[in-house]
């Protein structure tokens, strides 16, 4: 009977080069994740706040309506860019839903504050009655 050689070979020796294939995999799903949310993160309204000495960011249980107006006069809902009737519209929607939602009213400084009672007065019209001015801090070289 034949059973091969008896001679043993030398042991096979350990690999020694890593995988990288999986390492590949996860980098990859990381960079999809991150280029899918980058956008989601940084708001598309370029606005320059007024500044005030006692701005500090409020607490609020829920998340906060935001209504903006830039330096043209163009109004956003919830960072949504909305013409005056679907403004309006979207307010009382809103108001039907979340009666006691708070609005963050955001705009720009070269907005005349007529616009922005106007604006406030057609959030009370629509029944939103808590407004919060959003502004920025003075910074402390300024004080």
């Amino acid at each position: 009977m034949a059973f091969g050689r008896l001679e043993r070979s030398q042991e096979s020796r350990p690999m020694s080069d890593i995988n990288v294939t999986p390492l590949v995999d996860v980098m990859l799903v990381l960079v999809v994740i991150f280029i899918l949310t980058a956008p989601l993160l940084a708001s598309a309204i370029r606005l320059d706040l007024p500044r005030a000495e006692g701005a500090q960011p409020g607490a609020t249980a829920e998340k906060p309506v935001t209504v903006s107006m830039d330096a043209n006069g163009k109004i956003y809902l919830n960072d949504e860019a909305l013409e005056p009737q679907a403004f309006g519209d979207g307010l009382r929607r809103l108001a039907a839903r979340h009666a006691d939602a708070e609005v963050q009213l955001r705009a720009d400084t070269t907005v005349p504050y007529g616009r922005v009672v106007e604006l406030m007065g057609e959030l009370n019209k629509a029944g939103l009655h808590r407004i919060a001015f959003v502004t920025e801090p003075v910074p402390s070289s300024v004080r």
